[in-house]
């Protein structure tokens, strides 16, 4: 998993928690440990016991597992059965790997939420003012499946198209795969999420204007179906 990287006095720290999200949070922290040529690291958080985890929490931590090791990684951490708060752990992993920027999703939290309990990001910059946080908006991510930036789900299919994959809403004989499409809510394009199933494990793509952004997800879906065939 581990290479090795040009720089080492900086330090990539992506933090994900459960949902879809943490695919678009580990593509942008690896886009940026690409740039510096710098140390990448994944970390996530969850108070039960891994083994206590059901499908989907187990799903989305395979997904993230491969991700890492598709990056390169130089460690995949879960830190689970954890009663501290977050802020916490990540400032603790943060000392331990020598993290110089953290990449975190920015926290859907009320304001009276944040007079009450607190600033997340606030108490995170207590803990360890010495690192760069970059805060990803969610406002384009699928928190909201059961949310307000997202239509209902619709089936849909997928049609190669040059180097990408375009959605399709007719199955035909050159579809790729199935799946669904979320569109965002607002816009007059077909720009979204795309959530499909695969060996028991499930995906997503962003896509813009009715195409996938990083077509290397479905490219390696279908590969490894044509290998078994």
């Amino acid at each position: 998993m581990k290479k090795i990287r040009g720089r080492m006095d900086e330090s990539i720290l992506v933090c994900v928690f459960y949902g879809p999200n943490g695919e678009r949070l580990i593509n942008r922290g690896n886009r940026l440990a690409t740039m510096l040529d710098c140390p990448l690291y994944i970390l996530t958080v969850d108070p039960t016991s891994v083994d206590e985890f059901d499908a989907e929490k187990a799903s989305y931590i395979e997904r993230w597992r491969e991700l890492a090791e598709e990056y390169e990684a130089e460690e995949f951490i879960v830190r689970d059965k954890e009663k501290r708060p977050s802020a916490k752990v990540i400032a603790e992993v943060a000392h331990e790997f020598n993290i110089t920027q953290i990449v975190i999703g920015q926290t859907a939290r009320s304001r009276w939420e944040e007079i009450t309990k607190g600033s997340f990001l606030n108490m995170l910059l207590r803990e360890i003012p010495f690192v760069d946080l970059h805060v990803v908006s969610l406002a384009r991510t699928v928190k909201g499946v059961e949310g307000d930036e997202f239509e209902k789900g619709v089936r849909c299919y997928l049609v190669k198209d040059g180097d990408s994959y375009k959605i399709n809403f007719t199955q035909s004989k050159n579809c790729q795969l199935e799946g669904i499409f979320f569109k965002e809510i607002g816009t007059d394009f077909d720009n979204g999420i795309f959530k499909f199933m695969h060996d028991n494990k499930l995906y997503q793509a962003e896509v813009t204007e009715d195409r996938i952004d990083l077509p290397e997800i479905i490219d390696k879906c279908l590969e490894k179906e044509l290998v078994k065939k």
